[in-house]
């Protein structure tokens, strides 16, 4: 394909299909680099993989590193996860928002430069994916109403924290009436007047039968929410008084298998590689 055919591809493109800025999709991983690699493994992260395997890829438009230093790992409940184990696996997550109704698209993009990523041998390898899954969004619920950042705002908006919550049910009507409870009583009453600003709500998608072999297909397509608290104070400050029952959210309807504290990363730096183990 000559130079001035592909330039023609990009403009017939960007002229056709959704282009809002809701957040529809998401990709959410947490990672864990293997003993001894973490330097190693956060500086890939940070000078590479963050933009050439993300932000560099059509329709993901936003996104934030955050980490678990060993004291916000040892908040993490419930002892016998089925998504982290032991549960404090997964020091790392990243987070990045899909423009709603492009994730097709983005998938088509993913796999083909995930591929040549290990191909160029620009892909670190002394890391286990614990959780990551692409998730289509459900729901947000706002403490302050109108009022404050919106989703789509949430990656770039200085928050102190973010607590990932995964929620197991028995079956696609159990989740569906979670997700109503969940949207309309049980996370307005617990958002107001507490540090967190506003939750997501998202179920994860299948990934596609050619992912790389080093990421798991992804469980709990038709039984499992995922939550994402913002949190405009450090957890560490606040966890008992306001999330540390957060087990208990939904534990009615299913199974919470992870309750997990973070706090932002610093971009380009190593800040907190020394707090992990």
């Amino acid at each position: 394909m000559s130079e001035e055919t592909r330039s023609e591809t990009y403009a017939e493109l960007a002229s056709v299909g959704p282009y809002g800025v809701r957040p529809g999709h998401a990709l959410i991983t947490m990672v864990e680099p293997h003993p001894g690699h973490e330097y190693a493994y956060n500086r890939w992260y940070e000078d590479d993989h963050y933009y050439a395997g993300a932000m560099a890829m059509p329709w993901m438009y936003a996104g934030r590193r955050w980490v678990a230093t060993r004291e916000l790992q040892d908040l993490r409940t419930p002892e016998k996860s089925a998504v982290a184990r032991p549960v404090t696996a997964g020091c790392y997550l990243s987070t990045y928002w899909i423009t709603e109704g492009r994730y097709d698209d983005h998938m088509k993009w993913t796999v083909g430069i995930n591929k040549r990523l290990n191909r160029d041998a620009r892909v670190h390898q002394e890391r286990t994916h614990v959780f990551t899954a692409f998730q289509d969004h459900e729901a947000t619920v706002y403490r302050d109403g109108a009022a404050g950042p919106r989703d789509f705002h949430a990656l770039d908006h200085p928050y102190a924290g973010l607590i990932l919550q995964v929620v197991d049910t028995e079956g696609p009507e159990e989740r569906a009436a979670l997700l109503e409870r969940l949207r309309t009583r049980e996370l307005p009453r617990r958002l107001a007047g507490s540090p967190a600003a506003m939750v997501t709500l998202f179920r994860p998608t299948p990934l596609p039968g050619d992912r790389m072999t080093y990421v798991k297909q992804v469980e709990g397509v038709d039984t499992r929410l995922t939550l994402l608290w913002f949190l405009e104070r450090d957890p560490r400050e606040c966890w008992t008084e306001h999330f540390g029952d957060l087990e208990s959210l939904g534990a009615d309807a299913g199974r919470v298998e992870l309750v997990a504290p973070f706090i932002p990363t610093v971009p380009g730096t190593d800040r907190y590689v020394d707090q992990l183990r």
